[in-house]
């Protein structure tokens, strides 16, 4: 059951990715960030309610931390997805297993056995494959930044992570994380230029905010009823979904490069995912 899930979550953010693409021509990547953050928030909010889970923390640096990490990295994911192929913005930002398993070892002090670092350099060999058609489209930077999107997302799995050992409730790290990125992402409009939404900006909103929102629970029961190197492994079902959004909708067609570059990822992330040491006790 959670591998069906975790395929539901994979449509649901390929349709994501739909809607950011789409989005793009009436609003900015950040207006993006900032309707799709402030309708999980309220979303959130609600079920803490329902649930009579409180906002009180006493970690707040660690979902600070969270906050501004996984807020950057969105933001950068939905502008990759705005100048990028659909399927190469996403698996970018799916390196982001590769950049945790890296975090991991060297936040425990682990070490980097062999078929662990085997792993991690296939990942990135499949990153300068699918990076190196870019440079023929003046589109480098932009890969680079989808890359970086990948690095703090990293980054914001692992103060997940911490979050999880020091016994905060994923909705109240999930609550916190939209509070930051709808509070971050607000101010940056107000020196931007802020858009007025007609009737076809709404229903893009819509379809943005629900199908994050509902992508986002569907991964969480995923976690919750499957095991998790199945429903990790299946997480980047994403890419296969995005790439044929990308194909039937801007019928984007990649070079074999890209797609044995992605295939690199894939598997290095898979494989790290079975390979990464595991720390589940809790913080003191």
């Amino acid at each position: 059951m959670g591998a069906l899930w975790m395929l539901v979550a994979g449509v649901l953010f390929a349709c994501m990715g739909v809607f950011v693409k789409l989005g793009a021509a009436h609003f900015s990547h950040i207006e993006l960030v900032f309707y799709r953050s402030a309708f999980g928030l309220l979303f959130i909010y609600l079920i803490m309610r329902a649930r009579h889970i409180t906002l009180a923390t006493n970690h707040w640096r660690n979902h600070l931390w969270r906050g501004i990490s996984g807020s950057i990295a969105l933001a950068l994911f939905f502008y990759c997805i705005t100048v990028l192929p659909l399927a190469t913005a996403v698996t970018l930002n799916y390196t982001a297993p590769l950049f945790l398993t890296i975090l991991t070892v060297l936040v425990f002090k682990d070490k980097f056995h062999l078929p662990l670092t085997l792993s991690i350099s296939l990942g990135f060999c499949g990153v300068v494959l699918l990076l190196k058609p870019t440079l023929q489209h003046e589109q480098l930077f932009s890969g680079l930044l989808g890359l970086i999107s990948g690095l703090l997302a990293g980054v914001a799995y692992l103060n997940v992570k911490q979050l999880g050992a020091l016994g905060e409730p994923a909705t109240r790290t999930v609550f916190y994380f939209s509070l930051t990125a709808t509070a971050g992402s607000g101010v940056w409009m107000l020196f931007d230029s802020i858009h007025a939404i007609d009737t076809q900006g709404w229903l893009l909103l819509l379809g943005l905010g629900s199908t994050a929102t509902l992508a986002q629970l569907s991964m969480t029961r995923a976690y919750v009823v499957g095991k998790t190197l199945v429903v990790g492994s299946l997480a980047y079902s994403t890419i296969v979904f995005a790439s044929l959004f990308g194909i039937v909708l801007w019928h984007e067609h990649l070079p074999w490069s890209s797609w044995l570059g992605m295939a690199c990822i894939v598997s290095s992330g898979m494989l790290s995912l079975r390979l990464t040491p595991t720390h589940t006790e809790r913080s003191k």
